[in-house]
């Protein structure tokens, strides 16, 4: 069985997982290549044992790119892509060579995101009618139409949920979520008080202007590590400013497993999100997490159990669970180690490695 990995981003949560999934499929006794966005990737596979080819796609109406991409596929048994220039050229394609094609979703356009297990979410500030119009009633199905040339994964059963409310055929829908290398363990930092950290883009969906109003109404003082880039960070570091509160914002980090290893929490303040990776490398080092109720996050964080989950977009909910973990460092260890022994059951690397080739199998046997 030969799988062909197709991914045109130069990085994110996508790239990383494919990173991780390509050379364990590659273990399990598949012939595997990748074609990625640039010749720095294509190597950084090949270092890795994965054959990779740099085939770039610049945008969506890249025919050029497209054509190379489809010469690159002869003899694919599976074609399975990552990203959404990937997935328009890489499943047509791959379908014109006669393999079967899979597509991950990772994520739904940040402006209809928060609607993935919380359909009552009010739309984002700023944007139009036209462009919620477009989303729900173009992008949508021209997506569920996509997938009618193969099959598509989730990474979360809310993201399968909504997928499936909004025209994707059931039956063309598979949950597979990430996988997550453990830490060794180690124990977790003191600190005079209670360091939160926090690794995402810095966009409205990810609610780092709730966690900044939180801190702010803390009983307890907190120190904030924001990890992560994007187009608020002038405005954000504005507002904890005005706040006063201690908070550090250090951009784009490419180690932030390391970098949470010195933290007492991980936040995810969230106003949508798919699974988000961060909070798994937080479970994995045995870290307790703080979450809010959307997306996939509560299939990782078990409230009370391995961390907190809150209400989205409730700073007085989050304030309180952050001042009920710097009071409590005993709990704090206790949830961070549980979420560890979840991560390692649930959400190790072998287990996603073991159902993706089961699904490749299931596909190539198949006749649809």
């Amino acid at each position: 069985m030969r799988v062909v990995y197709v991914s045109t981003i130069e990085r994110g949560g996508p790239l990383t997982h494919l990173r991780q999934l390509a050379p364990r499929v590659a273990e399990a006794g598949v012939e595997v290549q990748v074609l990625c966005g640039s010749e720095a990737l294509a190597q950084s596979f090949r270092e890795q044992g994965v054959s990779a080819e740099a085939v770039p796609v610049s945008h969506k109406l890249d025919v050029l790119g497209g054509r190379d991409l489809w010469r690159r596929l002869d003899g694919a048994d599976i074609v399975h892509t990552h990203d959404r220039r990937a997935g328009l050229f890489g499943r047509l394609a791959g379908r014109l060579r006669g393999a079967r094609v899979l597509h991950t979703l990772h994520g739904m356009p940040e402006e209809i995101a928060a609607r993935i297990g919380r359909p009552d979410a009010p739309d984002p500030p700023g944007v139009s009618r036209a462009r919620l119009t477009w989303l729900e009633h173009g992008y949508l199905p021209i997506e569920a139409g996509l997938t009618r040339l193969g099959h598509v994964i989730a990474p979360s059963q809310a993201m399968a949920d909504f997928m499936v409310a909004h025209g994707f055929a059931p039956r063309l829908v598979h949950v597979v979520g990430y996988g997550v290398e453990l830490d060794g363990e180690h124990e977790l930092q003191e600190h005079e008080v209670l360091v939160a950290a926090v690794a995402a883009n810095l966009e409205y969906w990810k609610g780092i202007d709730v966690l900044l109003d939180a801190a702010r109404l803390a009983k307890a003082p907190l120190q904030l590590e924001i990890y992560g880039a994007g187009s608020l960070r002038d405005e954000l570091e504005e507002q904890a400013r005005q706040a006063g509160i201690d908070a550090r914002f250090h951009g784009f980090v490419g180690d932030i497993r390391e970098r949470l290893a010195d933290a007492d929490v991980l936040v995810q303040p969230s106003r949508a999100d798919t699974l988000p990776l961060a909070v798994l490398e937080a479970m994995a080092g045995g870290l307790p997490v703080v979450g809010t109720r959307v997306g996939g996050i509560p299939e990782l964080v078990l409230d009370g159990e391995t961390g907190l989950v809150v209400p989205p977009e409730d700073p007085r909910a989050l304030a309180a669970a952050l001042d009920s973990l710097a009071a409590d460092p005993e709990r704090r260890r206790e949830l961070g180690r549980r979420g560890r022994v979840r991560a390692g059951e649930s959400f190790s690397p072998e287990r996603a490695t073991r159902r993706m080739v089961a699904l490749y199998e299931e596909l190539c046997e198949s006749s649809t």
